[in-house]
């Protein structure tokens, strides 16, 4: 645990100056401890998400548990979860964003409750800047992760896991075992809390670790956590190699706002969808699909007058559209009601 935080510190914090997400759990509880040791200075946040009975006492106990093992201040964010998306997605967009906020408060003493609601603007106190929030996702996590992605089919990117820091995200545990969490915290005396949700079968992630991964290890003879989590490493550096050609590939194939349709015909299929993805997300596109991806990169390599391509983003109920014109993939704003094709 040491030497993987102190790995990740070297390379992604060298002041030494973090916080870390606190659930109480066992994975958090055992990052925290060893950020307090390895690091300069820990604040530690803990989120009250009141799903539950007794959630507030929960992070009361957490957070005088981080000050007892040396963490600067420990501070209790609560946030209200809403629905939209179900429970776990909704719990964790409002975790996320009062972490993401939390971070750029100044530091105002050891112990400190605040009330950060979804969607706080983290960007407040932006002349602050914001210190990177560690999480205490393991090598455990990262094989769920990249079966969930593997399910979704969404190519290459959906199974490359998660990565070891995405500001302000860091993630020094991804190559530790969730059962040397658990170790650390018995040899510490620390008693964990044990989260219902993280046993309730009605969630995807808690079959997968209970089910479908021991049934896997069973099956393949073991080794199957770290085999998916080092494919996902491997993909990362496929993925951030192939991402940086098509970044110099569409820098050379944009026309103001438009994509020169010449430029992307001779390419390889892979930079291609690369540069059309990178170029229509600059352009407002939301929650994009490999089909989405697919029909538009088809009005450049199999054009037959079809009409433009509905790629997810909205400004004052209209909807945006990638459509091919004068031999340049444009973007435009369509009404509803005209349907897929644009004219």
């Amino acid at each position: 645990m040491r030497h993987a935080v102190r790995d990740w510190l070297g390379r992604f914090a060298p002041d030494g100056v973090v916080a870390v997400g606190l659930s109480g759990g066992a994975d958090s509880l055992a990052l925290t401890a060893t950020a307090a040791v390895e690091a300069e200075v820990v604040d530690a946040y803990i989120v009250d998400h009141g799903l539950q009975d007794g959630s507030a006492e929960v992070a009361a106990r957490a957070a005088e548990v981080a000050l007892r093992l040396g963490c600067r201040s420990a501070r209790v964010l609560t946030v209200e979860v809403g629905t939209e998306g179900g429970l776990e997605a909704a719990a964790r967009r409002a975790r996320y964003a009062a972490l993401d906020a939390a971070r750029f408060e100044p530091y105002r003493g050891r112990e400190q409750a605040r009330s950060v609601l979804p969607g706080a603007d983290s960007g407040a106190n932006s002349l602050r800047p914001g210190m990177p929030v560690l999480l205490g996702h393991t090598l455990d996590d990262q094989a769920e992760t990249v079966l969930l992605g593997l399910a979704r089919g969404s190519g290459g990117r959906s199974i490359q896991g998660m990565t070891e820091y995405a500001e302000p995200w860091g993630r020094p545990l991804l190559g530790v075992r969730r059962n040397v969490t658990r170790q650390l915290c018995a040899d510490l005396g620390l008693t964990p809390w044990e989260d219902p949700h993280n046993t309730a079968p009605e969630f995807t992630r808690v079959r997968l670790r209970t089910e479908v991964l021991p049934l896997l290890e069973e099956v393949l003879g073991g080794g199957v956590a770290a085999a998916l989590a080092r494919t996902a490493a491997q993909l990362r550096e496929d993925g951030a190699t192939l991402d940086a050609l098509a970044e110099n590939l569409l820098n050379s194939a944009i026309d103001g706002e438009a994509l020169i349709l010449e430029t992307l015909t001779t390419v390889a299929p892979a930079l291609r969808r690369r540069v059309i993805r990178a170029w229509l997300l600059g352009g407002g596109a939301k929650s994009l699909t490999d089909s989405n991806l697919r029909a538009v990169e088809a009005l450049v390599t199999d054009w037959r007058g079809q009409g433009g391509v509905a790629v997810g983003g909205s400004v004052t109920g209209t909807r945006l559209v990638a459509a091919r014109e004068h031999g340049r993939l444009i973007l435009t704003h369509s009404e509803p009601d005209r349907g897929r094709h644009h004219h």
